[in-house]
């Protein structure tokens, strides 16, 4: 992997992970719908501007449309509202690590739905893994004791799950597109059922919202899902998937460091550990430390 693939992924780990504290200090003035709805809605402007900037054209097809819109509940809607709303409940940075698990259910999704993505003995022990990282971090006793809490980390999980779900969706029914098209697309689906949900559930947007309300819904809208999602595909082009995976390991110590400074957060030493062993699994998965350990070539 190149220096530049190499810095614009180490940028996006940190734009990333900054976008849990963002989520969060929003949270405290807005609902989570409403928060979901301005990540949408602003990040979909932000790439609709790049796309007729750069020239390209939005497709005319219904049929692309409908996809688009399925898309984006997969995608955005879904997952961005379960985690919207797990982080009223835990920390954010525990967010951060339950969201790595999007890696090990995107393995087995992608086993079930496609001939050529199996599920072959590596990617189980890595899946074993994530499953094991997980339920070390919750705790044994988290499914015996349903409360606020307890659903929030299930939220947070559902949302790795929709992730999966929207990857393989998207590489089904959209990867011939564009990535930036595929991209404001998606976005414009959700923003177009997020509005009147959000609108119908807790009422009409205030825009009446303190400066910080703002800063926080400029940076995850504006940078951590637009800006992101130019990084995301300029990294997907240079250094392919199996690199971009990092990703979700690296923005992990950027949210547990930030929720701790900025939101006094404090993480059980399960918390910890429980992300060790996530990570391992994602490791596994990659294939490149076994395929160096086995003494074959590895592309970094």
């Amino acid at each position: 992997m190149s220096g530049v693939a190499w810095f614009q992924l180490i940028l996006l780990a940190l734009i990333w992970g900054g976008s849990f504290l963002s989520t969060r200090i929003a949270l405290d003035e807005i609902g989570p719908l409403t928060a979901v709805m301005h990540r949408c809605l602003w990040a979909m402007l932000v790439l609709w501007i790049v796309v007729l900037a750069t020239g390209q054209r939005p497709p005319a097809s219904p049929r692309l449309w409908l996809m688009f819109l399925i898309m984006g509940v997969l995608n955005n809607v879904l997952p961005f509202f379960f985690l919207a709303w797990g982080q009223l409940h835990i920390e954010s940075g525990l967010t951060a690590i339950f969201n790595s698990f999007t890696a090990v259910f995107g393995v087995v999704i992608a086993a079930i739905v496609f001939a050529d993505e199996r599920l072959t003995a590596r990617k189980g022990i890595g899946v074993v893994f994530g499953v094991l990282g997980v339920a070390t971090a919750m705790g044994m006793g988290t499914l015996g004791e349903i409360d606020l809490r307890s659903l929030a980390q299930l939220s947070v999980l559902c949302a790795t799950l929709c992730y999966a779900l929207g990857g393989s969706f998207g590489r089904a029914k959209l990867s011939h597109l564009p990535p930036l098209i595929a991209a404001a697309g998606m976005l414009t689906g959700s923003t177009l059922v997020m509005i009147p949900l959000a609108w119908a559930v807790e009422g009409t947007p205030s825009f009446d919202l303190a400066a910080r309300t703002w800063g926080a819904i400029a940076y995850y809208s504006l940078i951590a899902t637009g800006v992101a999602y130019l990084l995301y595909y300029s990294i997907l082009a240079k250094a392919g998937s199996g690199n971009l995976m990092l990703v979700t390991l690296l923005l992990v110590p950027v949210a547990i460091l930030l929720g701790h400074l900025v939101l006094g957060e404090v993480f059980l030493t399960r918390h910890l550990a429980g992300f060790g062993i996530i990570a391992v699994g994602l490791v596994v998965l990659d294939g490149r430390v076994v395929r160096m350990l086995r003494g074959r070539p590895i592309d970094v």
